[in-house]
């Protein structure tokens, strides 16, 4: 492959989620309004029925609402990897990624320039709701949070492989929103979003705990409280990048053209 060339469809894939972005300003506050409503509504609501204990990567006991940043953050990104989910089903019903797909240029590099321009988009939101719970009064060392953002976009790229991997199998856009629910709820309320692992095992709730351990939503929400405090969690690091390297490799084999052909019978594009 031609590097030139390589990075001409980056600018062009990648820029196109970006420039469409810019586009609509209005997409930045409705990224916003979710989290920051759930950070608002249940920190103000839940402050005194989630103690949170002196754990790791925490040294003191902390407020409510400064353990919920890393998992709002984890929603962002979640939410964001689904909504390119559903451009992707939009572009493919529009033939926008046949056109794409048959491009001389290598499938995988061209499935990855979706990918980084919507972990890109996520990142830029991600900060952007850091910001403003900043604001709110939650504090954090600028030094540590440049550092973390490495693990920021891993955990974007995670979920954005994730929503790639959901583009393969949604077939219509009247299907999504169900589909998306069905991804999105179980992820963000069994992990460690809004309370920690600990919690659950005190509570007795085995089942929700084991789940909750082995979401990856989960590990990529505690590779992000750590990197925040300058901390790596490796466990949670490596699962968060086994499980990205997993679904971009299922999103690429779903999007391979000999298999859909033979799955959707003749006469339907990809």
């Amino acid at each position: 492959m031609n590097a030139v060339h390589a990075l001409r469809a980056l600018r062009a894939v990648a820029g196109r989620e970006l420039h469409s972005f810019v586009r609509q300003p209005g997409r930045l506050a409705s990224a916003l309004v979710r989290p920051l409503l759930w950070f608002l509504v249940f920190a103000a609501g839940f402050q005194n029925v989630f103690g949170v204990a002196i754990a790791p990567p925490y040294e003191t006991y902390i407020e409510y609402k400064v353990y919920l940043v890393p998992g709002l953050l984890g929603m962002v990104a979640l939410f964001n990897g689904m909504q390119s989910s559903l451009a992707m089903v939009y572009d493919r019903e529009m033939g926008v990624m046949r056109l794409l797909l048959t491009a001389p240029l290598p499938r995988g590099w061209i499935l990855a320039c979706k990918l980084a321009g919507g972990a890109a988009l996520s990142l830029a939101q991600m900060l952007a709701f850091l910001l403003a719970a900043w604001a709110f009064g939650v504090e954090l060392q600028p030094l540590h949070v440049l550092a973390a953002l490495p693990v920021f976009l891993l955990a974007a790229l995670m979920l954005g492989a994730l929503g790639l991997v959901l583009s393969v199998y949604v077939k219509q856009l009247e299907n999504f929103a169900g589909t998306m629910n069905f991804v999105i709820f179980p992820m963000f309320f069994l992990s460690t979003a809004l309370y920690p692992l600990w919690k659950l095992q005190e509570s007795g709730a085995w089942l929700v705990w084991q789940l909750a351990r082995f979401n990856p939503f989960t590990h990529a929400v505690e590779a992000m409280r750590f990197a925040l405090y300058g901390q790596l969690q490796a466990l949670s690091l490596g699962v968060v990048a086994g499980c990205t390297i997993a679904f971009f490799a299922l999103a690429l084999w779903g999007y391979d053209p000999q298999r859909g052909a033979a799955r959707r019978g003749p006469g339907v594009s990809i």
